[in-house]
Formats: C-alpha cells, structure tokens, sequence
C-alpha cells in the first residue's frame, strides 16, 4: 500500500504583517504567507494541507476557505479545532459549507485540545463521551437529520442544517496520542487520527497498535482507520531554523501540562529534563502566560538548550531531503497511513517531497 505525504500550513508565529527584521522563513510568517502555502502545497504535489487551529489570527475557516478557493485538487484539513470552540451546528456548517463550496475534499479534525490552552480562551475540554457524541451529532446534521439531543456534548432541540450538501460527509479524524481510552473513542466514532509530532517512530507504531486493535475489539476492520502521522522536518535548512522548527517548539509542547507529560509518556522520555525546563520557563515567563503567547519561537533558543538533542533527533527529520525522506520511512513502516512534514513550510520541503516520489513506498496515489 503507498503512502500520501501531506503539509501543515502556517509554520511559527503567526502574525498580520511580515516582521521589520527578517531572521528566518519559519520565524514569524503571515496570514497571506499561509494562503499562499496552500496553494504552493497543491503545486508541489502534496496529498492535503493541514491547519492547527489557534484563535491568534488562526481561524481555520477564513484560511481554509481562502486556500480551497484558489486550488482544486488538494485535501482541505483542520488539524486540529477543539468542539469547544464551535457549537455543533456551527462546526457541522462549517464542513457542509467547504464541501458545497470546493467540493468534497474537506477533513475535519478535531481534538480535545489541551485545557492550558483552552483556559486562556474562556473554554474547556471535553470528555471523551462528549466527544463521540458529537461527532454522532455532526454525522446526523450532515445527512439532514433534525436532533434533539441531551447528553455530554451539550443540550439541543430541534436543529437541523437549512440545506445540505448532496454528497459525501467530511472525513473526520481525531488528534490523539492513540493511549486506550482515546483509541476506544476513536474506533467507535472517527475514520481516522493524526497524531502529533514528536512522537520517535517506535511510539507511533505503539499507537497504531492500540488504534487498530480497539477496532478490532468492537469488530470493525483496523484498515478503514486512515492513520496520520505529523513530523518537524527541516531539509537542507540552517542549525538555528532547525532547532527553532524542533528544540524550541519542544519547549512550547512540553510546557503545557497535560499535553506536555502525554509526549514524554509515549516516547518513554525521563520527566527530570522536562521538570527543569517548566521551572526555567516559570521564572522567565511570570504567571500562568502560555510560553508560545509571550514569546516568539527565536526567544526561546536559550530555554529550548533544555531539549534533549536525542529526543528530536529520535522524533523529527533533519539534514539532507534524503535523511529527512529514510526518517519518513521508519515511521512508514511504523504502519501510518500518511505522513504530513510539519513545522517548515511547503516550499522548504520540495525536495522531501521530489525525493519521497522517488522511492516505491512514497509515490503518491
């Protein structure tokens, strides 16, 4: 079976305007750099664009949309917003309304999301029953069902989709580390997953087996789960763009406490180093200020020091487009579906993708 290579769009701090001083590609890009990745990405011959959604310029409808009006092939794909941040007729809109606009290449994913993140935004996770009831909810609206519903995803009478689209339903998939009770949700209620970067080939492929084998627990056929795999790659690129892309956005995930201690869980990492890096970072930042909202991902070179080499080497892809494309292969025989580069934006990896075209298990279908 060959496998898709994918993109995420937007890579570092996202701004309005393009920064007075120019230090990398990656270091602080701009809404339009991000539209205009989209259409690169399409260009280039990348399976689908993801965009993570964060509400500091990031809103993925405004993007997504721009990006699927300016292309017509590639995968539209959140990756990933939070049913928090959208009632679930609004998100049922959402995709309905991207599918009858650009036709049927529209992904939803979605994902609890960290409730650090959330806290500051005004919201909350949900559980998991919430979860699935949610995406149940979104299946019904979609296939024009009216819902009534009472439960863990919130309370609704009567509402329905004033029109809906005459084709097939989004795709949703589930950001997740894949651990048993996510993968139990996952098996009952989505197509498929991405799981995060930073996760080292032999934690993905752990992941992929609790995934497929809670499918096949409720006697569902493990292929029908389509299984992303995100991955930091910096080809060919300079050592301090590279340890921004890797080190430094370490230092953002690692912080957070829930999403933090998942990472180093998966990948069997010591929690000592991760320990000294949130008390650095709690003298530097003060308060409770979420690290990647009070400082640029170049500020956090010093701190990003803290990052064990070996955790990103075992995790991300670096060097040449070559290295970076036997890196994607471990985590291809890991057992993933697709993989998605991450953190660097589509033009930088052009030549990942030439050379992963190249080799009979990258050719794109």
């Amino acid at each position: 079976m060959t496998a898709v290579l994918s993109a995420y769009l937007i890579a570092g701090r996202v701004v309005s305007n393009p920064p007075d001083v120019y230090i990398d590609e990656t270091a602080a890009r701009t809404v339009a750099q991000g539209i205009d990745d989209g259409v690169g990405a399409e260009n280039l011959g990348f399976a689908n664009v993801y965009l993570s959604e964060r509400w500091n310029l990031k809103e993925a409808g405004v993007i997504l949309g721009a990006v699927g009006a300016r292309t017509h092939r590639v995968g539209l794909g959140t990756g990933l917003v939070s049913p928090a941040r959208r009632h679930v007729l609004h998100m049922a809109a959402f995709g309905a309304t991207m599918h009858a606009a650009f036709g049927p290449r529209f992904l939803l994913g979605l994902g609890r999301g960290d409730h650090a993140y959330l806290r500051h935004e005004g919201l909350r996770t949900a559980g998991f029953d919430a979860v699935v009831d949610y995406v149940s909810i979104l299946r019904r609206l979609w296939a024009g069902e009216t819902v009534t519903y009472d439960g863990p995803a919130g309370s609704y009478r009567g509402i329905k989709l004033g029109d809906t689209y005459h084709g097939p339903a989004p795709k949703v998939l589930y950001g997740t580390f894949g651990m048993p009770k996510a993968a139990e949700a996952v098996a009952k209620a989505f197509d498929g997953v991405i799981l995060p970067p930073m996760m080292s080939p032999q934690a993905s492929a752990a992941a992929v087996t609790r995934l497929r084998g809670a499918c096949e627990a409720i006697g569902r056929d493990p292929s029908s789960l389509h299984i992303v795999q995100c991955v930091v790659t910096a080809p060919d690129l300079g050592i301090d763009e590279t340890r921004a892309l890797a080190h430094a956005r370490a230092v953002t995930y690692l912080q957070a406490p829930e999403y933090g201690a998942a990472l180093a869980k998966v990948n069997d990492w010591e929690f000592g180093p991760v320990e000294r890096l949130r008390a650095a970072l709690a003298q530097a930042k003060g308060g409770d200020e979420l690290v990647d909202t009070a400082f640029h991902r170049i500020q956090l070179l010093e701190a990003a020091a803290l990052v064990p080499d070996e955790w990103m080497t075992s995790s991300c892809a670096f060097g040449t487009a070559a290295q970076c494309v036997d890196k994607l292969h471990e985590f291809r025989r890991a057992g993933v579906d697709e993989i998605t580069t991450y953190g660097s934006t589509p033009r930088q990896n052009a030549g990942l993708l030439a050379a992963w075209q190249n080799t009979p298990a990258g050719s794109l279908t």
